[in-house]
């Protein structure tokens, strides 16, 4: 195994290492509590497929019905814009694949992210909030924003471990003395 490469963020230490043909990221679980009360603006626009709406200290996690809730998802960003939400709003179902165990897209329009391909943040919420739902600590996620991609969650206590294929896009060398 390969040194870890560590990274000092808003959060704390990151830290990333190799796995096999994998990059698997050390992250803070950041589990969501129950809300009670469902903002009017999402009742209207999910209705009965909205099984479950919880708020960590960043997102707004929501568990749909079924993948296909998830996937036909059309969102209106300006109302997504007004929701009173921290950061962005997760929607999440389990698999009907039996390549995976959950399903997911993440939504952040007030921070410029319309939806991004891949949120590792946001499985940070995923992986102990479905580990408990499952009855299961490693899981194997999708997340279907155009792009799309998966994700290996495993969750150990307080932390959740992420991994998945990467790829180099860019590469630089920092030289002293220059």
């Amino acid at each position: 195994m390969e040194q870890a490469a560590r990274f000092q963020t808003r959060c704390g230490l990151l830290t990333a290492r190799r796995r096999g043909d994998q990059i698997e990221l050390d992250f803070p679980a950041e589990p969501v509590r129950p809300m009670s009360d469902i903002p009017v603006p999402l009742r209207e626009a999910f209705g009965d497929c909205l099984c479950f709406l919880g708020a960590n200290r960043m997102d707004h996690l929501m568990e749909l019905a079924t993948e296909r809730d998830i996937r036909k998802f059309d969102p209106n960003h300006p109302a997504l814009k007004s929701l009173p939400i921290q950061r962005g709003l997760i929607i999440t179902s389990r698999s009907e694949s039996d390549d995976f165990d959950i399903i997911s897209r993440f939504f952040a329009p007030n921070h410029g992210i319309p939806e991004d391909p891949v949120t590792g943040s946001a499985h940070c919420a995923l992986g102990p909030y479905w580990a408990k739902k499952l009855g299961k600590t490693e899981l194997r996620a999708y997340q279907a924003s155009q792009r799309g991609g998966s994700l290996n969650v495993r969750v150990e206590g307080d932390r959740v471990r992420l991994a998945g294929h990467a790829v180099t896009v860019w590469r630089g060398e920092l030289m002293e003395g220059l």
